[in-house]
């Protein structure tokens, strides 16, 4: 079956860093605009960063300047670099094509807390 597989979240303090991985197996998304998603506990699922296929990326407001997302194409992965945490950003984190979207994985959690 195709799916997404993230990794790389954890515990850290405010101001520390993380970089979440997303994989596909069974398919490729190197075609699709890709994204990264949270969802903290009570919230709607929120679109942090995208990816389109030639590179161009896009933020939320809420994690502009903080968030790098990237892609490796050869190997069908997707990143996430978080840098200077703060405590909002607490959430499980998931990958997903932005458009014609796959069954969701079960996502990485990201803790900042001090």
């Amino acid at each position: 079956q195709v799916r997404l597989v993230e990794s790389g979240g954890g515990l850290v303090q405010p101001g520390g860093s993380l970089r979440l991985s997303c994989v596909v197996s069974g398919s490729s998304f190197n075609g699709y605009t890709m994204g990264w998603y949270r969802q903290a506990p009570g919230k709607q699922r929120e679109l942090v960063a995208r990816i389109a296929p030639a590179g161009n990326a896009n933020y939320g407001d809420s994690v502009q300047g903080r968030f790098t997302i990237s892609r490796d194409k050869a190997k069908n992965a997707v990143f996430l670099q978080l840098d200077d945490l703060t405590p909002e950003d607490t959430a499980v984190y998931y990958c997903n094509r932005v458009v014609f979207p796959l069954s969701w994985g079960q996502g990485t959690q990201v803790t900042v807390s001090s």
